[in-house]
């Protein structure tokens, strides 16, 4: 839950000197992509993290590894953490897709699934799935309510679009709506989503359970608590900000060399910066992410280096790679 000024019960002693009250800080293990096969000892770690108390446990996708085959394999050792995906692509996955998937995890780990969503990037959504990017906040906006349809099992589900019409207009002209044969654990499953840009964030705000924030910083926590409040603040928003998750991935390099440990994590963000962000023509929609981040995590605001996609976002920095810059990541 996100720290708020309302004079709420906390562990926290003293106060801080932002005047924010800080809740109880839950922990979560985040696995990662996969580079060429799984990472090494994620069993194990998920079974230290489990064993320590962490509150729960996360797997990614891009264009390689899926997000929920690793998450079952990997969850069904486990007994209490909360499963989750950080983030499940939305344009590798129908919304009627995602439902099921999210259904039968959930009756798989107990109740125990968080489906974490996500628009991705131009490159992936056109380059790897074959879909269309443009609109990501109107497609979000209406694949998360179908998917909450289909989990309530309320009836037949209808959609009129336009981006995920059900049935689809064009076709045979048999399909009709349908409702999801097995009852669900939970009614309501959580839903997070990852965003960054100011109306993302404030569409998680207003439609989603939590938010997932894979470059939050403290230093511009202004920028992220207003955009997440107006979305808050709208009408049928679910949460108020005392009750809404926002999980914040932090990676974590321990090593006795500050900018030998930045080498390791330079690859991620420049991956982020040049892949997802400006290729030849910028999109209105991505210009606040990850392009905004960009100016928010440093000084310069100065184009990176261009580089050969030749590998993903993992392991030591090659010479493009150290045009992101320390202050940028630490």
């Amino acid at each position: 839950m996100w720290p708020s000024n309302s004079g709420s019960d906390t562990t926290s002693d003293p106060a801080p000197a932002s005047g924010y009250d800080l809740p109880v800080l839950k922990l979560g293990l985040n696995t990662g992509y996969w580079a060429a096969g799984p990472p090494d000892g994620a069993v194990e770690a998920i079974a230290e993290a489990e064993r320590l108390g962490f509150d729960s446990i996360w797997t990614a996708e891009s264009y390689g590894s899926d997000v929920l085959t690793p998450l079952a394999w990997w969850g069904a050792s486990t007994e209490r953490v909360r499963l989750g995906t950080a983030i499940m692509q939305m344009s590798a996955r129908t919304p009627a897709a995602a439902a099921m998937a999210a259904m039968t995890m959930d009756h798989l780990s107990d109740g125990r699934f968080v489906l974490g969503l996500g628009v991705s990037g131009p490159q992936v959504v056109e380059g790897w799935y074959g879909q269309h990017f443009p609109k990501p906040l109107a497609r979000t906006r209406e694949y998360v309510s179908i998917v909450r349809d289909i989990v309530a099992r309320g009836g037949r589900v209808e959609a009129p679009g336009p981006h995920y019409p059900l049935p689809v207009a064009e076709g045979t002209g048999l399909g009709k709506p349908l409702k999801s044969t097995p009852h669900p654990v939970r009614d309501r499953i959580p839903i997070f989503l990852g965003a960054e840009g100011p109306k993302n964030v404030a569409l998680a705000g207003e439609i989603a359970d939590g938010w997932l924030a894979l470059f939050y910083s403290p230093h511009h926590d202004d920028f992220y608590r207003q955009a997440l409040t107006e979305g808050l603040s709208r009408d049928g928003a679910h949460h108020d900000l005392d009750a809404f998750e926002v999980v914040a991935t932090v990676p974590l390099i321990v090593h006795d060399d500050v900018e030998e440990a930045a080498d390791w994590l330079r690859p991620m963000y420049a991956l982020y910066f040049r892949r997802h962000g400006r290729q030849g023509r910028e999109l209105p929609q991505r210009r606040a992410a990850p392009n905004g981040l960009r100016r928010r995590s440093g000084k310069d605001s100065g184009a990176l280096p261009r580089r050969q996609e030749s590998r993903g976002g993992g392991g030591r920095a090659d010479e493009a790679d150290r045009g992101v810059g320390s202050h940028r990541i630490r």
